[in-house]
């Protein structure tokens, strides 16, 4: 099984989805804005991203794709797809009475997460609308997350990573013709919660294609369900660290008005090299190191590991320089329209410059989780992600209060205290890989990952002269294209900044034509059966 291939997968339709995502969050920000709507429309998406983040593409995945590969291997497909049945009758019964708890405790729960605007009763009502609204959106992601990690398990990755293309276009469709920003927060809610279904049946689609045929059952807990859930509570809050310290940062920031949508929109920026890298090689990832750690395969681990963090590092350490050497022209470039100000801009840019030396950190959660998560074990690094919410919980506090002491904004300290806290989950889990011999990284790819920093550096050059020069170098794009010159302009530096970066990388040898068509190249069959997927199973 090609990671690379996968890989390149999964990127290729999380790109396009990212595509429309910023088409949407663009609509969202010049329709709706940086004020007590937008703040509240963010806390209503907040709610069902941090669920699809945490199922769809972390915890129930990296428990049920182990228990499933196996069942699969040992006992036959028919004995897996009852598994697989079975769980998905508990999970959506589950889904479905936590919804409605949430549905009734909203008014107490939105004190935790949106309590700064306890006290402007219409405002903080509506964030309860908006949110009650959309929770539903949780049971149709828990749907999908399981029929995605059967397809996963089988070497499909297309469709899993083409579904979050449907919530892009019911959120664009629902808010681009709203008359105005109430009207559009509450249409958009309501498109997320039917995107949530629209997404689930072409999931449950894509598996019937495969002829793997997931029906209901009566909910029981058999010992195959109670070991994935024995499993998936640890990873639950394993594989969600970092949208835990977005959603503390969040509750926070509702004390400070705009703050929400600030927070909101550089997140949208640093996390596309996390879907688009570190979300697509960690889903790509697990099952292979699934297969070694069952093959007994330790240089196949070592190997496919290497593989993943030399690949995430290669893509991220550019993305993160640009977001802490050009962070204003970026998000002046992408966001700045309509309700969105470029006093806006600047205070995102702020939060963005944060983010940026967290990027690296969020990535490498997702690459170096998997090999606990392939020995099905999840309590370690669940502990590790306690860790790191600590930190976060306890640095973003505090250096929030503190700012806003000295008459600066708070919401600042919170994107620092993220990124700190991210970096804290990393190094807890890569000490246990090293000390443990579970992960040596060869003197190969230490030397490639050192090789990616330089032409990194190269890189940041570059941009930082494109920074200087930003006035010079939109004003011929506007001058040409009024209405989406100044986001052309930034567009083709950011394409032709990483161009140079790959220029340099080839230079340097960090990366070469064979190595790239050697990783795509598909492998053969090992021995026991385990080195490849069944004829027409392929990624």
């Amino acid at each position: 099984m090609s990671l690379a291939r996968n890989t390149l997968v999964q990127t290729s339709f999380t790109m396009l989805s990212r595509i429309l995502g910023y088409a949407r969050d663009r609509a969202i920000s010049n329709v709706i804005g940086a004020n007590a709507i937008g703040d509240a429309f963010a806390t209503a998406q907040m709610f069902p991203n941090l669920f699809r983040r945490i199922f769809a593409e972390g915890a129930f995945t990296q428990a049920f794709v182990p228990v499933y590969a196996r069942t699969t291997r040992e006992q036959g497909e028919d004995v897996a797809v009852n598994v697989a049945s079975q769980s998905l009758s508990v999970l959506l019964l589950a889904t479905v009475v936590i919804t409605i708890i949430a549905q009734i405790a909203m008014p107490w729960i939105m004190l935790v997460i949106h309590g700064g605007y306890a006290n402007q009763p219409v405002i903080f009502a509506y964030a309860i609308l908006l949110t009650q609204i959309t929770m539903p959106y949780l049971v149709g992601m828990s749907a999908a997350a399981l029929f995605s990690g059967v397809l996963n398990t089988a070497g499909r990755f297309a469709l899993s990573a083409a579904a979050p293309i449907f919530l892009n276009l019911c959120i664009l469709i629902a808010i681009v013709p709203a008359p105005d920003p109430q009207t559009a927060a509450l249409w958009g809610a309501i498109a997320i919660a039917i995107a949530g279904i629209i997404q689930a049946l072409l999931l449950w689609w894509g598996c019937i294609r495969l002829g793997v045929r997931i029906g209901f059952r009566v909910p029981r807990l058999t010992p195959d369900v109670k070991r994935i859930l024995i499993l998936m509570g640890p990873a639950v809050f394993a594989g969600s660290a970092t949208q835990i310290n977005v959603f503390v940062s969040q509750a926070l920031a509702s004390f400070e008005e705009g703050a929400k949508s600030w927070l909101y929109a550089a997140d949208r920026l640093y996390q596309l090299p996390l879907g688009l890298i570190g979300v697509a090689i960690g889903v790509a990832l697990l099952p292979r190191l699934s297969r070694a750690v069952a093959d007994g395969d330790g240089a196949d681990e070592t190997r496919a590991i290497d593989e993943a963090v030399n690949l995430s590092m290669a893509f991220t350490l550019p993305a993160a320089a640009a977001f802490l050497i050009a962070p204003f022209f970026l998000m002046h470039g992408f966001w700045t329209g309509g309700q969105f100000t470029d006093d806006d801009a600047r205070a995102t840019a702020d939060a963005l410059f944060h983010y940026g030396w967290g990027v690296p950190a969020f990535v490498l959660v997702r690459i170096l989780a998997p090999p606990f998560f392939a020995r099905q074990d999840t309590k370690r690094p669940m502990r590790f992600a306690l860790a790191s919410v600590v930190a976060n919980v306890v640095l973003g506090a505090s250096f929030f209060f503190a700012l806003r002491a000295g008459g600066h904004s708070g919401y600042v300290g919170l994107a620092i205290a993220t990124s700190a806290a991210s970096w804290v989950n990393v190094i807890l889990l890569a000490g246990v890989l090293l000390r443990e011999k579970t992960w040596r990284p060869t003197a190969e790819a230490q030397s490639r990952l050192v090789r990616i920093v330089i032409a990194t550096v190269v890189m940041g050059a570059v941009v930082a002269v494109a920074a200087n020069m930003r006035e010079a170098i939109i004003a011929p794009f506007t001058s040409v294209l009024p209405v989406g010159g100044k986001e052309l302009a930034v567009l083709i530096v950011s394409a032709g900044s990483f161009l140079f970066f790959v220029v340099t990388a080839f230079v340097l040898r960090a990366v070469t034509l064979g190595e790239i068509r050697a990783a795509f190249r598909r492998p053969p069959p090992s021995a026991n059966g385990g080195g490849a997927l069944p004829p027409g199973l392929d990624g």
